[in-house]
């Protein structure tokens, strides 16, 4: 190019070396449900780094360039399609599917007696999917981490799991949905080893809850990027969806944080760190979702713990309350014994949560109690009232629901090999 061709081309504001760089293929097509041939709205259409919402019918246009183009959506499994060049119209084709989940913890996906009678239960055909704690309630990491900020701290000197992605392997070969629980906040390693990253006393101490644990600060970038690192090697392993546990600030007005506490700088915390993880989980199509709370689906505020119902259902797939009936100490309106009435305690909590939020029961997947009660008269929770919770998630059309025993004994609650 000459000079005056040069100058023509800056005063015309032609971007001259554009045509280098070839522009990103514009892709359209559609995501069909696989049962009824019905469009999907409101799908995550992913293409490389990039994503798009389905409209209404199902449709979707994205311009990006990869070899593949993946999709999920509340009630399915996620698909992937390989492109087989740019400019092609593709149709993906969701499979319905609604997790019916066990709980395994952080020693117990390592003890083969539990795991093993866990795995057995759902390929009797009881149970579909496996939740997994990949980081557990004591901050330790289940897997031999790559992230040196964990390694440094000592979280993952107790392996439970050798080869993380052989693991899930083995769970998909058996048709298991895989979920990595990882608890975030609560996170005594780090926190004990980085003070400078942990909740404090106001005499400058790091605090520390009923368990004697420690919390890092949910307002602290680092603490973000820590746990978000660990969820994408949960990610890259193969997992289907990632689980996010204890993403909230603690419970304790003697707590003291890097910032001023109060309810919209703790609800602008939680959604950043939301933000952030989704983000960072986009290339992988994997689902997200985040653990609240019960009494979250009835309170109005934040519960003092940065957790509002309303905030939190745009930035993930699926919100989990923890509907334990045992876990309402203060009961619901019109019952005030709510181990006596378990059915009743998940069907008014989703009812309620459903109302508030306007979006659709398949955002909803609640922990449900399959323990010992431990805030009333210490029944045990049998065959009976693990039922009656099932049946409350199933009324509403919640997607699906999860067994919690932190023991993992699964056993005398109505489902047998």
């Amino acid at each position: 190019m000459t000079v005056a061709a040069w100058l023509l081309a800056a005063l015309l504001s032609i971007p001259v070396l554009g045509a280098l760089v070839p522009a990103a293929s514009a892709l359209e097509g559609r995501v069909v449900d696989a049962a009824t041939g019905a469009g999907i709205a409101g799908a995550t259409v992913t293409v490389a780094e990039h994503s798009t919402l389905s409209d209404a019918a199902g449709n979707f246009a994205i311009a990006a360039e990869s070899d593949r183009i993946m999709a999920r959506a509340p009630g399915y499994r996620a698909a992937a399609l390989p492109l087989a060049g740019p400019g092609r119209s593709v149709e993906l084709r969701l499979d319905p599917f609604r997790p019916r989940a066990l709980y395994l913890s952080f020693y117990g996906v390592g003890y083969g007696p539990a795991r093993d009678a866990a795995l057995q239960l759902i390929q009797e055909g009881n149970f579909n999917a496996v939740v997994v704690d990949v980081k557990g309630d004591r901050g330790l990491i289940a897997f031999h981490t790559a992230v040196p900020l964990a390694r440094a701290v000592g979280a993952d000197r107790i392996t439970t799991i050798r080869d993380l992605p052989g693991f899930v392997r083995a769970l998909h070969d058996k048709g298991i949905y895989a979920i990595a629980r990882i608890v975030v906040f609560k996170d005594d390693p780090l926190a004990t080893a980085r003070p400078d990253l942990a909740v404090k006393l106001a005499n400058g101490a790091v605090f520390r809850d009923r368990e004697k644990l420690a919390w890092t600060d949910p307002f602290r970038h680092e603490v973000w990027d820590y746990n978000i690192a660990i969820a994408v090697e949960a990610a890259r392993a193969g997992f289907d969806e990632i689980q996010f546990d204890y993403v909230r600030f603690p419970d304790a007005k003697d707590a003291r944080f890097s910032q001023t506490s109060t309810q919209s700088t703790r609800l602008a915390a939680i959604a950043g760190f939301l933000r952030a993880a989704r983000q960072a989980l986009v290339p992988y199509n994997v689902y997200l979702a985040i653990d609240v709370f019960g009494y979250a689906c009835w309170n109005l505020d934040d519960t003092q713990i940065g957790q509002r119902l309303e905030d939190l259902i745009p930035l993930v797939d699926y919100i989990s309350p923890m509907l334990y009936p045992s876990g309402f100490q203060f009961g619901i309106p019109g019952y005030h014994n709510p181990v006596e009435h378990p059915y009743e305690i998940v069907r008014l909590s989703l009812d309620r949560a459903l109302a508030r939020t306007h979006v659709s029961p398949l955002r909803f997947r609640p922990w449900l109690q399959a323990f010992k009660d431990y805030a009333f008269d210490r029944r045990a929770f049998g065959a009976d009232a693990v039922k009656a919770q099932i049946n409350a998630a199933e009324s509403v059309g919640a997607d699906g629901w999860m067994l919690w025993n932190p023991r993992n004994v699964y056993t005398g609650i109505g489902f047998s090999p």
